[in-house]
């Protein structure tokens, strides 16, 4: 099983979400095709209400403890279902890859 569809799994598991969407987002960086290192989660859960931001990483970090071993990027878009519903079901894009030092 792909490190995404792990990362799908244990999640959609965990925190029953309302919605779930987890990006490869590996081919925006400087990495050889085909890789699973970068990726951004969006997770609506209302296991996440009433709890601070830092927590709710760490929440989703504990959870992916053994593909966090494996991968170099993730961004976490942790909101409640009123949060969700609040921004329209958007979250903001993740920046754009500066190369890893290549252009510098």
């Amino acid at each position: 099983m792909s490190i995404q569809a792990n990362i799908e799994h244990k999640l959609a598991s965990e925190y029953d979400a309302d919605f779930l969407q987890v990006e490869n987002e590996s081919h925006l960086h400087n990495v050889a095709p085909g890789s699973e290192s970068h990726f951004k989660v969006t997770i609506v859960s209302k296991a996440f209400k009433d709890q601070m931001l830092i927590k709710r990483h760490r929440m989703v970090n504990s959870t992916l403890q053994q593909e966090m071993q494996q991968i170099h990027a993730l961004a976490l878009h942790t909101l409640t279902p009123e949060e969700w519903q609040e921004r329209s079901g958007k979250v903001a894009d993740s920046p754009k890859c500066r190369g890893g030092g290549k252009n510098q």
